[in-house]
């Protein structure tokens, strides 16, 4: 006996189906596509509608004129509302961290924007960790103030400790909104407890306006880590990254409860923030290989980050793999990481110079920001990606002159330890 619903099989007899089972098939049928085995790329502005009565109906629900009522699905209207591509996409989404709903955007800063505008107003507080991603970080200390929304930080390495402090100071400015966290952080690697910010959200939450969090999860997630199982109300992704996994396709995502999720779709429909067709399609293509990218590109990171700690020019190793027990992170990585990543931060004696110089002759790894692609990148945190940080703030986060962050892809293991001895050996 095979279980169905709308959204195609998900389970033979007794067995749930798996995710990476799912993604070939889920929320996609066939017969609505002449057959063809793919979604086709539905490349169109607008759809035509079988009556004026069902014109009516479709945006008396997509404009909340009325609640959707039960077996009834929102109609297709315009391509800012809804494309099948992104509608199959968005199903398939939802099925690694088993989230209610999802949102898919044309970037992952669309994702994050859309996201905090539809939850902040003036007078209302984010609290967010540092270090983040360089354009969460420009938005959240330049951009949100504009509207009169305070934004307070707290530093990763601080732990636990830094992060309670620092939601009693944003709760005396006002009513603390958001608590926004990116763990694994970018580029330092350090853990920011999930559980811990969800316990203070609900210590700080006010009825009116309940303390949301929400975690930027595109280092681990989806196959090493789900924010949501751990009682965050938000997930968000530069689908760009793991989850495109080509280096082709710019996106992002917002996961979580449907009552959530419908609330930032609104959002993304007058933001005009919603991902194209042929974003949608590359993005079904590439979850069909997600878990296996991700796993091997994990299992290559960790080999890579030892032969790193015993080579003597590289003086610090980042990586959560290396965690033991009584090392700060340890144990939160037990808790809420099933695996280290395939992101390797580390120092070179030398400072900058070192790290240019080390960058400067790689080969194989090429010098570019963005990551979580099959190829290995690289690129120098302090003069790239995080650069509109005070040199001041940037230690204080842990990021240092001589960091070179790594991206490791699909590529043999000994082909990538052969480029990266031949550029430490030009340092």
């Amino acid at each position: 006996m095979t279980k169905k619903d709308r959204y195609g099989a998900r389970s033979i007899g007794d067995r749930e189906l798996r995710p990476e089972s799912l993604m070939m098939s889920y929320g996609y049928r066939p017969s609505l596509s002449e057959g063809a085995l793919k979604s086709p790329i539905f490349q169109t502005s607008t759809f035509v509608f079988d009556s004026a009565e069902d014109g009516k109906a479709f945006f008396e629900v997509a404009y909340g004129l009325r609640e959707q009522e039960a077996g009834e699905s929102l109609g297709l209207i315009y391509s800012r509302l809804n494309n099948p591509d992104l509608e199959i996409l968005e199903d398939r989404l939802t099925l690694w961290d088993d989230a209610e709903a999802a949102a898919v955007f044309e970037s992952g800063m669309g994702a994050i924007s859309t996201t905090v505008m539809t939850y902040l107003r003036p007078g209302h507080t984010l609290l967010y960790s540092e270090p983040v991603y360089g354009g969460t970080q420009y938005l959240f200390s330049e951009i949100l103030p504009q509207f009169g929304i305070e934004t307070r930080s707290f530093r990763a390495v601080g732990g636990t400790a830094a992060m309670r402090e620092a939601a009693r100071e944003a709760a005396d400015d006002g009513t603390l909104r958001m608590i926004y966290i990116e763990t694994p952080a970018n580029p330092t690697n350090h853990l920011v407890d999930i559980e811990a910010a969800v316990a203070l959200a609900k210590e700080h939450s006010d009825p009116a306006n309940p303390t949301l969090v929400a975690v930027d999860n595109t280092f681990l997630g989806p196959i090493f880590q789900n924010p949501l199982q751990l009682g965050a109300d938000l997930v968000l992704y530069s689908l760009t990254k793991y989850v495109g996994g080509h280096s082709d396709v710019i996106a992002g995502a917002c996961l979580g409860s449907a009552e959530r999720i419908h609330e930032v779709k609104g959002s993304r429909t007058f933001f005009g923030s919603m991902a194209g067709p042929w974003t949608g399609w590359l993005l079904m293509r590439s979850l069909e290989t997600l878990k296996l990218r991700m796993t091997r590109q994990s299992e290559t990171a960790g080999r890579v980050a030892d032969w790193l700690v015993r080579h003597p020019k590289v003086t610090r190793v980042y990586y959560p793999g290396h965690l033991g027990e009584g090392d700060e992170g340890y144990e939160i990585f037990q808790r809420q990481c099933l695996a280290a990543g395939g992101m390797v931060s580390f120092d070179l004696d030398g400072g900058e110079a070192a790290a240019f110089r080390f960058l400067n002759h790689l080969t194989l790894v090429k010098l570019a920001v963005s990551l979580g692609g099959t190829e290995s990148l690289a690129q120098h945190p302090g003069t790239m990606t995080h650069s509109d940080i005070p040199a001041a703030d940037q230690r204080e986060m842990g990021i240092t002159e001589s960091m070179v962050r790594l991206s490791v892809g699909v590529e043999d293991f000994d082909d990538l330890v052969a480029d990266l001895s031949q550029a430490l050996a030009a340092v």
